[in-house]
Order: structure tokens, then sequence, then C-alpha cells
């Protein structure tokens, strides 16, 4: 039988960082330098053709972090993320540059001058805090990510106000900081962890850490319960280009304040309290609020800027109004048909209009989107949005068009 050695999580992880810090010498960054435009479908021959100049181990340390480069693109843009370190799980995890850069606005906006940024991963909020002025202690317990980040401050010049310790963020004094920045692992062996208390650090610690510092913010889950939300925390949430990245609770600003920001634009919704909207028939122009105004319970606020806005149902999230108003928290579609629910109907419809475009949106229906495109078999010069929802408690499709198109 043939022997497997036990796991040596330590050996693992020793290995690990010794494969990074080699990319940290001239001849690993040349190799990196070298791979920024590789294609990962020619990884084989390209490996095979480096590990004739390099050792095998950095070439395959160099070939992983171009991949994890490559992914991080998307988050951090091409010309910090060629420049950056990552591991998989930082490239999953960190936040988007936008949002931190949005987040360490905020932060120098209160007056805070430094933060402690406990489990900082590779240090994107920390990247951007510290390009906002702000001195950082970023504090992570995994020794490898604390080395990325490390080298990440250093590859963006920041190493002069970004301070990496590698500690358990538990046992790190925060008394002399302005601010305490806190970003539990939400992710475990299994993958999404839902619980609060099972994050690392608990939600419970995070918040108790946040009322010792005199402000303080904790990225958490955007699908986190309301009723979780502490009486003396204001709740915000965040969305980019349309999708909701994060909630965070605040310390030390509005108690009790519920709000919904939009990047890029940064427009901000703050709560009042508004009841919900009356259900009244569908008008003219359909409204489809911001994922993050939906999270913060928000559509009231949204109906209200709408004039006579009133909800489709009482428990869908699309309001309705007879009049075009501008509005930065909410997507608007002039309707053209409102009708029940019935596919050979609208087979007909989308044929007779030569439909061969079609933006599929649902909320309230159990029809799946890409399902519905496969029947319509759409062809012809033009387009149209099918809204899929209900309407006074009626399954129902609505028609239309971008509102101003």
């Amino acid at each position: 039988m043939r022997h497997v050695p036990a796991p040596n999580p330590a050996a693992d992880a020793a290995e690990a960082t010794a494969a990074f810090t080699a990319l940290l010498t001239d001849e690993g960054r040349a190799l990196l330098d070298g791979l920024r435009d590789h294609d990962p479908a020619q990884e084989l021959a390209t490996a095979t053709r480096l590990r004739r100049e390099h050792p095998a181990a950095l070439v395959s340390a160099a070939l992983g972090q171009a991949r994890l480069r490559q992914r991080a693109v998307a988050k951090f843009g091409a010309q910090d993320a060629y420049r950056m370190f990552f591991t998989p799980n930082g490239v999953e995890q960190s936040t988007r540059a936008s949002v931190a850069t949005y987040r360490a606005r905020r932060f120098e906006a209160l007056g805070v001058r430094r933060v402690a940024d406990l489990c900082c991963g590779i240090g994107g909020d920390a990247i951007a805090l510290a390009r906002a002025g702000i001195f950082v202690l970023a504090v992570d317990r995994d020794p490898l990510t604390c080395e990325v980040a490390r080298a990440n401050a250093e590859a963006l010049g920041l190493s002069d106000l970004i301070e990496v310790r590698c500690a358990d963020v538990t046992e790190v004094d925060t008394s002399g900081y302005d601010a305490v920045f806190v970003d539990p692992a939400r992710r475990g062996g299994r993958g999404r962890i839902f619980d609060p208390e099972a994050y690392s650090p608990p939600l419970s610690w995070a918040i108790e850490a946040a009322r010792t510092a005199p402000r303080a913010a904790l990225k958490i889950a955007p699908g986190v319960p309301h009723e979780a939300v502490p009486d003396d925390a204001e709740a915000e949430w965040i969305s980019d280009g349309g999708d909701v990245k994060e909630a965070v609770l605040w310390f030390g600003t509005t108690p009790g304040a519920r709000r919904a920001t939009l990047l890029p634009s940064g427009a901000s919704l703050v709560g009042r309290g508004l009841p919900d909207p009356a259900v009244r028939p569908v008008g003219r122009y359909l409204y489809e609020p911001d994922g993050a105004v939906i999270r913060a319970h928000l559509v009231a606020e949204v109906a209200a800027e709408l004039g006579e806005g009133g909800l489709v149902d009482e428990t869908i999230a699309y309001v309705t109004s007879d009049e075009l108003r501008p509005t930065d928290y909410a997507a608007a579609y002039e309707i053209t048909d409102v009708l029940p629910f019935n596919l050979k109907r609208l087979k007909a419809i989308v044929r007779e209009r030569g439909i061969g475009v079609a933006v599929i949106k649902k909320r309230g229906s159990a029809v799946e989107p890409e399902e519905l495109r496969r029947k319509l078999k759409l062809a012809g010069p033009n387009s149209c949005v099918i809204v899929l929802t209900r309407v006074a408690g009626a399954p129902a499709m609505l028609l239309g068009r971008p509102a101003g198109a």
C-alpha cells in the first residue's frame, strides 16, 4: 500500500511563504513582469520554456501569481494589480478598490488620522486608507498574508503609512488609534459562512472592539438581517456599478441610521423612517431601485422622491409612477404593456414586433429569464425590456424600454 504522509500545516505554510519570498527577489520580479500578458491557455508551454532558465519552484510560484494578478484587475485596476501581490483568498475576499477608497474618504472626513485595520488580509483597505493620508496598523494572524500585505505596501510606496503586524487581532491594543476597521473572515473550509458568530473573529467580538474606539467600521455581509444591527450603529449598504458589494456597521456616527451608497457616483440615501408606499396600478414608468436601496429598506424614500410613486405589489420592490423624474437611486423604464403572464401571448408579441434583443428582469416570479429567452426564440431588429413580476398579487409581464430611449 502506498504511504500517504500526514498533513503538516506548519510545513506547508513555511513552504508557501518561502515560495512567495522568492518572488520578491530580482529574478522573481523579472519573471513576473514577463508574465503580465501571458495566456493561461498556453501555461504548460510557458512553464516548460521558463524551467529551462529558472528553478521549477520559482516558475510555478510566478505562474500562480500571474494568474492571481489577472483576476485582481477587476477589483484593483491594471495599474495596481500588476504591481501588487495576492493569495487566492486575498483576491476572493479583498475589498474592491472603489469601495475601499470610498470608505477611506469617509474615515478622512470624520477626522480620523490613525486606524487599526484588524483582519487586514492582503492590505486592500489599508492601501486605500494610506492613500487618504491615514496611518494604518494592519493586523492579520496568517504569516503569508502578512508578508503579502507588507510587500504590497512597499510596491505601492506606502510603507511609511502602513505597519503590518502578524498577530491575533483579539490580542491587539487599539487604544492609541482614532478608529478601528474590522473585516472578519466570512469564509471557511466549506465556503461562505452565514452565521455572524461563526465569523473569524465573531461579529459579537468585533462589535465590542468597535465600541472601544472613537470611530469604527465593521465590514459585514450585505444579507445581514436588520434586527441583527446594533441600536448604536449606523448600517450602510454599498453597491458598485449596480451590484451590492457589502454592508458596513459604523460606530461613532449616527446611531440607528440606515444608508444606501451607490458607487461610482457616491450618491448616498439616508433613511427617514417612512412607511411603506401604497400599492397602485402600474403607471407609465417603472422604477427599479438599486440593490443597496432595497437591502437598506429605503424603497419608500425612493418612492417619495418620485412624487406619487407607489408599489406594483406590496411584496415587490418595484416603484411605479405616471411621471418621469430623475433619481440617482433607481433605473427607470417606460412601460408600454401591462399583461397577465402568458407565454403564448408573449411569444406572439415579440414575434409581431420583431424583437431580437430583450433585457429580461424578474422579481417575485418563478420564471427563469434564460429559460424564457430560449423559449421566445428572439429574432428581429428591435429591442425591449421584459419585466416578470407580480402586480397586485397576480403574475404579470410588463413590456417597455429604458426611459428616454
